[in-house]
């Protein structure tokens, strides 16, 4: 696969999660004037490790890029059990969802929520927000702008990924 190909599939894949370009390149590491330059097929050489995080922000396998992988896993579950690690109540997977939705926090798991936007993957992030959109019937870009509120109201220390 070349990279104008690849741009190609990066940029529908994005809009399909709701991410600008800025909030992509944030969250993959790159900066947006690569990604620019990635989707739009002018992008002349981009390293394998940089190309290896972008697909895995986006739920994209190599050989062809797909989301066969990624639809198989259980995104919320995967985030609430991280979100959980270091508390003795779980946040359930449907409460982490209608909160990334919703931009509320659910009484008792503020602690949960700012582990979850501090500590995660930043793909188990985003595969959790794609898996609530889907769940609750709302575009992902709609989840994001939930997400930024969330880390906001929790002042948590990756806020600048999220907002």
């Amino acid at each position: 696969m070349d990279l104008s190909t690849l741009g190609t599939v990066v940029r529908e894949r994005r809009e399909t999660l709701g991410l600008t370009q800025t909030r992509l390149a944030q969250l993959s590491g790159l900066s947006r004037q690569t990604l620019v330059g990635l989707e739009a097929g002018v992008l002349s050489d981009l390293g394998f490790n940089r190309v290896a995080q972008l697909l895995s922000v986006l739920g994209l396998d190599f050989g062809p890029p797909s989301q066969a992988a990624r639809s198989r896993k259980r995104g919320l579950w995967m985030a609430a059990k991280n979100a959980s690690v270091s508390h003795v109540d779980e946040v359930p997977p449907d409460a982490l969802g209608r909160a990334l939705v919703s931009g509320s926090v659910p009484k008792g798991y503020a602690a949960h929520l700012t582990h979850l936007l501090d500590e995660a993957p930043v793909p188990l992030v985003v595969m959790a927000v794609e898996e609530a959109a889907e769940n609750q019937g709302v575009a992902p870009k709609a989840v994001w702008r939930s997400v930024a509120k969330l880390a906001k109201s929790l002042s948590v220390h990756r806020q600048e990924l999220w907002v």
